[in-house]
């Protein structure tokens, strides 16, 4: 790692000590659901609708086990909502059949479940069960570290690959919440707040 790299995350925990996953939930099977329904939809819209979906679906059976109609009106405000429901009773139902309903706890295994690619399984393994396997790249993570020229590339699994090759395994997890807060906050698609930010002395995208 890179002293530069470590001044970012030193200087992006001072701003966001409170940085972790802004989906809501409360079990690892609560977290795999609202990271499928995450995909191109905000998390505080996934989050207006977990709020009664888990009331009503509270297991791998229960999801495995819901008509397709109903699961798809439940979830719909997320859009793409008939291929998230697909997916999500696809994977309820391996779960209950390969893991004894339980969501899995390896990349290997997550990833073999439908709708689950890898930066959703990244999101289960970091945030349920504490383990740094990659880092999670989203819209956010790309924008930021590419501005921050931490990585060349646009596609997810090369810009992962050179994030991990300089960032310390342990703070993969939280990197990735570090950059998505900063994201959202300050480093901002159309109009970065480069006056405002905490990195504007050593951003070589900065505008100040």
């Amino acid at each position: 790692m890179t002293a530069r790299t470590q001044e970012i995350i030193s200087r992006l925990k001072r701003e966001y000590p409170e940085a972790k996953t802004e989906l809501n939930w409360s079990s690892p099977l609560e977290l795999l659901v609202a990271t499928i329904l995450s995909a191109q939809c905000t998390d505080v819209r996934v989050n207006r609708v977990t709020e009664t979906l888990f009331r009503k679906y509270r297991s791998a059976e229960d999801y495995a086990q819901a008509s397709p109609g109903e699961l798809e009106e439940d979830i719909r405000p997320t859009g793409f909502y008939r291929n998230k429901a697909k997916a999500i009773r696809g994977m309820a139902q391996a779960i209950l059949t390969e893991h004894g309903g339980e969501v899995p706890r390896s990349m290997e295994e997550l990833v073999a479940l439908p709708g689950v690619g890898r930066k959703t399984a990244n999101v289960v393994l970091g945030n349920a069960f504490g383990v740094d396997e990659g880092i999670v790249v989203d819209t956010h993570v790309r924008r930021v570290a590419q501005r921050l020229g931490l990585t060349g590339h646009s596609d997810p699994e090369k810009i992962e690959r050179d994030l991990m090759q300089s960032v310390p395994r342990e703070e993969w997890t939280v990197f990735s919440h570090l950059l998505i807060f900063h994201g959202r906050r300050v480093c901002k698609a159309r109009r970065p707040l480069c006056e405002d930010c905490v990195l504007n002395d050593i951003c070589p995208s900065s505008l100040v």
